[in-house]
């Protein structure tokens, strides 16, 4: 049988796959888990299963070299859980750890075919945001679709195996795991700046909280526009460049945060200040390009560090000059970092 490569059959695949993994998580977590006694626990539990663990478990794909199958993995460890959902405890380590296993395996697996172009990377993590927002709205209302989520987990799961197979020998591997010692300086700096600005990322999307936000359709339209920040922050740093997007997004950004109370102005800053997730995704594989699932996960890890303070009740300040400012600070460590990759 002659497979012919397409890398794009692999995005669309994992793109969807990532829609559905997120609209899963949330689902099952606000529909069963949410109303137990212990929820405030078991959303830390999550949220450290779900990011900080990508980091052992990219390492863990970068050896392995079957991303794939981390991704099929954690698909199968979500539709566990619905299994599971009378077990509040059980439910919630089966959420997190299978949205762990599926982001390392299907951002790797983005990261090998992108090269030098971070579009795809893009168009990959842009759904979780929508699947995330529908799964809460629908788990909160009391629907009865687990089932038919449960079905669409196992056959996404064997959506992602035919994509593997249908590319034949011709799909991308890891390069042997390695980490370049000494490690530069300057090197050492940018996957710093990187990480920062993951964290301050992480903080700003959860401490903002614009008065119009739960007003009618505003609300989707802010998940609408976080969704089209990471898409088009890839495909236009493939035209414009990392730094000059990242430029224009940030002090764009920095710009509209200052008017809270304009929705229109609102949805545009949030929109802006995402474009520039998969440019520090992309940016940091450059920097371990032979440890592609550790840099991700030293990514996730940063989210999961700029969730704390909202969790423990740290957000001391808020307002629209803090936001701008952070948006500035994010803007300068990126460009600094941004300088000294070889890309």
């Amino acid at each position: 049988m002659t497979y012919k490569y397409r890398p794009w059959l692999m995005v669309f695949t994992y793109s969807l796959a990532h829609f559905l993994v997120d609209f899963a998580c949330s689902f099952l977590f606000f529909s069963s888990i949410a109303g137990d006694k212990n929820l405030y626990m078991w959303i830390l539990i999550y949220n450290f299963c779900a990011f900080a663990l990508q980091m052992p478990i990219g390492l863990l794909a970068d050896i392995y070299n079957r991303n794939y199958i981390f991704a099929i993995l954690g698909c199968l460890l979500v539709a566990t859980a619905y299994i599971t959902s009378y077990q509040a405890f059980i439910a919630t380590l089966l959420l997190g750890i299978g949205n762990a296993f599926f982001h390392i395996g299907g951002g790797v697996d983005i990261l090998n075919i992108s090269d030098k172009k971070s579009s795809a990377l893009g168009i990959f993590v842009s759904p979780g945001a929508l699947g995330l927002y529908f799964g809460k709205i629908l788990g909160n209302s009391g629907s009865r679709g687990g089932y038919f989520l449960f079905l669409g987990l196992l056959l996404i799961a064997g959506a992602i195996y035919f994509s593997y197979q249908s590319q034949g020998k011709q799909y991308p591997q890891n390069p042997r795991f390695s980490v370049e010692e000494p490690f530069p300086k300057a090197y050492l700096f940018a996957a710093i700046s990187f990480f920062i600005v993951v964290c301050l990322r992480s903080y700003v999307g959860l401490a903002i909280d614009f008065p119009w936000k739960g007003s009618g359709s505003l609300g989707i339209l802010l998940v609408l526009a976080v969704v089209a920040g990471k898409a088009a922050g890839g495909i236009a740093a493939d035209r414009f460049g990392l730094i000059r997007v990242s430029l224009i997004s940030l002090i764009g950004s920095a710009l509209l945060l200052l008017f809270p109370n304009i929705p229109a102005l609102g949805i545009i800053s949030l929109l802006l200040f995402n474009m520039t997730m998969p440019i520090t995704l992309w940016a940091m594989s450059k920097i371990f390009p032979a440890a592609k699932g550790l840099s991700f996960g030293l990514l996730t890890f940063g989210l999961f560090i700029g969730y704390l303070p909202k969790y423990f009740g740290w957000i001391l300040a808020t307002g629209p000059w803090l936001f701008s400012l952070l948006a500035l600070t994010s803007l300068a460590l990126l460009y600094q970092g941004i300088s000294k990759v070889k890309l």
